[in-house]
């Protein structure tokens, strides 16, 4: 299992430029994953020094799964949004996890996970590196999703 943290460019400093630029680096890196060429290169796009990340394949027998992780305390972010829609064409099985859950309040996690699972139409757990809240429900997603059927 590879687990491979894309950027996130939703609060990106350098603002709409560092957003482009990571949003060509995330399409290159699922092209490359779905063209079949799975092994290591010069690069994606001349930006990442060889050797370049080893992206799984069909061919290689190497599920994918992809969890898009959204800030718990901003629901609905048009950022994320547009993100979750776009994975949701591509031919992979996703999800959405809620981060962050333990700088909210009781009745504000209630509330932005009501939030959440309306705006993505999935069940969002909610979790927190801090505290460890959520975590072993994250662990069992990241362990089915790729068995999952894409969307």
């Amino acid at each position: 299992m590879y687990l491979v943290d894309l950027p996130g460019y939703g609060y990106a400093r350098g603002g709409d430029v560092s957003a482009a630029e990571f949003s060509r680096l995330t399409h290159a890196y699922f092209a490359r994953a779905q063209s079949g060429l799975g092994t290591r290169d010069s690069g994606i796009a001349g930006r990442i020094p060889s050797p370049g990340p080893r992206v799984p394949s069909p061919e290689s027998g190497i599920q994918i799964g992809v969890l898009l992780l959204v800030d718990s305390r901003h629901p609905g972010l048009p950022s994320d949004l547009d993100t979750w829609r776009w994975l949701q064409q591509q031919p992979c099985p996703c999800g959405v996890i809620g981060t962050k859950v333990d700088k909210l309040t009781r009745a504000e996690r209630a509330r932005h996970a009501r939030e959440l699972e309306s705006s993505f139409d999935v069940p969002v757990p909610l979790v927190s590196a801090d505290t460890g809240e959520g975590l072993e429900e994250l662990w069992k997603l990241i362990v089915t999703l790729p068995k999952q059927t894409a969307a």
